[in-house]
């Protein structure tokens, strides 16, 4: 098993670095879909894995070539320590099925805007 955890981050490491995407993306469907662990567990486990400065080498290379926002990071770091810890609350109190219908359904969504834009 732990091949397969070094492979979703491995996977989600080269994606991250191309498109920016990693955890709910990538990574909580593969521990969903390849590690069978619930959704919350799942996403539980990808919070914690993106809590290291897991993307300190990817974003120091495109600081380096001007393409970092700093500021702007910083303000949606914060929105994302706040807004973390309610969606884990609010996670909590749904059903392993209403999680994943309502990932899929966000998944939907994203894809059909960034089809269709």
């Amino acid at each position: 098993m732990v091949f397969v955890f070094i492979a979703i981050g491995f996977g989600a490491g080269i994606l991250s670095g191309i498109f920016g995407i990693g955890g709910g993306i990538v990574i909580v469907p593969a521990l969903i879909l390849l590690a069978r662990l619930t959704p919350v567990t799942a996403t539980g486990t990808s919070l914690v894995a993106l809590l290291l400065p897991v993307g300190a080498l990817g974003a120091w290379e495109y600081y380096k070539r001007g393409h970092l926002n700093v500021p702007a990071a910083l303000f949606i770091a914060l929105g994302l320590f706040f807004g973390a810890y309610l969606g884990a609350r609010l996670a909590q109190h749904l059903s392993p099925v209403q999680l994943k219908r309502a990932f899929a359904i966000l998944l939907v969504l994203v894809a059909g805007r960034m089809w269709f834009s």
